[in-house]
């Protein structure tokens, strides 16, 4: 009789690592947050806050990358509604579409909780990211006036929805 091999793997306890995937994030994986979040942000969230966020109860996820942390996500969801409270992805790996497909990721994450939409701010000078959102059918649906810390003074943010239901 031919076993097939991943019957095989299965049947001895083997698992094949995925390349990229998420997982949830842990308590252990701040380090790897604040790492990333100092680097992307001129004002970043405090270690505190992140650990806040874990004790809420918010889904957090880590993106993993061959076996590397490269990114991670805080969503609330709560009443059929989702919201990205922080995105964010290693700066290396910029460029390779894994934004897109992080974000897509955290859609679906979104959907399977039974939000109908969701919901995010980012700042207009983050062209990137105000790009990623709109090609991903997010919608302007109004303005924060002096929501981010910035240089000199505040700066405001674009609130963008989408319809995911």
């Amino acid at each position: 009789m031919i076993i097939m091999w991943a019957k095989l793997k299965s049947l001895l306890g083997l698992t094949e690592r995925r390349s990229l995937y998420l997982r949830p994030l842990k308590e252990h994986d701040i380090a790897d947050v604040m790492a990333i979040e100092r680097q992307m942000y001129s004002y970043p969230w405090s270690e505190g806050i992140f650990r806040d966020c874990l004790n809420v109860g918010y889904s957090n996820w880590a993106l993993i990358k061959d076996g590397q942390f490269i990114g991670y996500v805080i969503l609330s969801i709560a009443v059929g509604e989702a919201h990205i409270l922080n995105i964010c992805l290693d700066p290396v790996y910029k460029g390779m579409g894994l934004g897109r497909k992080f974000l897509e990721e955290v859609l679906q994450i979104a959907k399977k909780k039974n939000a109908g939409s969701i919901f995010l701010e980012v700042r207009p000078s983050n062209a990137v990211a105000v790009n990623l959102y709109k090609t991903a059918g997010f919608k302007q649906i109004g303005q924060r006036k002096n929501y981010y810390p910035a240089e000199n003074g505040k700066e405001d943010a674009i609130v963008l929805s989408l319809d995911i239901a």
